[in-house]
């Protein structure tokens, strides 16, 4: 599949910073659509992976070309905000065989790259539209998943997926989950450091050797996270963003846990 020029010269617009999360504007509707035509996957294609997602019965009076894309345009332009990402996830799998391997890869990225510069807060990885964060966010959680892989903790590792998995869920994020998972990853980890297996994260701050005030902040950030979301308190709600922050805290300090005592 040939580059353009702007792939050639590796020159792209500036990354905007995120405005839409649950919502899928219209030219990321028309973008889906054509990012899936450039890949490879023709209109009567795409119009069988629509209404499958979707789903509704093919039109069977639009049989010609012209009158398929028309038709595949219409259903992404009015069909509900996250059934937009399904789609383009159900694309990506379709891009499997008999496309050359290049295919899904080249989706994936264009995608991304569009997200990207529309200041859209989703990503796609290995085939899933996840939650993407802020910058910070993004190294933190990434960085943490590898030191705690790298370092045998499979189960911090894992609860820090599904964190963030639960915040990346549509159309509503499950914020308690992603909170919940987070702090578990920590507590996992701090367990794990300090070989004691039973605690809460609460009591095994103190043998973690954490520069004050460095330990007071962690015991801060646990005893919130237990009261707002973990005791699934109903006068609480708690915002994406504040989720957010609790899931991106977590994750950078079990990374630094990980490298300080590997």
């Amino acid at each position: 599949m040939p580059q353009s020029f702007s792939e050639r010269h590796e020159l792209q617009r500036p990354e905007r910073d995120i405005s839409v999360r649950y919502d899928a504007p219209p030219e990321l509707r028309v973008a889906v659509i054509q990012l899936a035509k450039r890949a490879g996957l023709n209109y009567s294609t795409l119009r069988d992976v629509v209404c499958e997602v979707l789903p509704v019965r093919p039109n069977p009076n639009n049989w010609s070309e012209t009158d398929i894309r028309d038709e595949v345009f219409s259903l992404l332009e009015n069909c509900d905000w996250f059934k937009v990402y399904d789609v383009a996830e159900a694309i990506y799998d379709a891009l499997h065989k008999p496309f050359p391997e290049p295919a899904q890869p080249i989706f994936r990225e264009r995608l991304n790259q569009f997200f990207r510069e529309h200041g859209i807060g989703w990503e796609m990885e290995n085939g899933k539209v996840r939650y993407r964060g802020t910058e910070p966010f993004a190294r933190m959680v990434k960085g943490a998943a590898t030191d705690l892989s790298n370092t045998g903790r499979s189960q911090a590792a894992s609860e820090l997926a599904e964190a963030v998995k639960d915040i990346s869920r549509r159309p509503k994020p499950d914020i308690t989950g992603a909170v919940q998972h987070a702090m578990a990853a920590l507590e996992a980890t701090a367990r794990d450091v300090t070989g004691q297996s039973k605690p809460t994260l609460g009591k095994l701050v103190g043998s973690l050797g954490l520069t004050p005030p460095l330990d007071a902040a962690l015991e801060k950030l646990w005893g919130y996270a237990s009261n707002e979301a973990r005791h699934g308190r109903e006068d609480v709600k708690l915002s994406p963003a504040e989720a957010e922050l609790i899931v991106g805290v977590s994750g950078a300090v079990c990374g630094y846990l990980a490298k300080d005592q590997p």
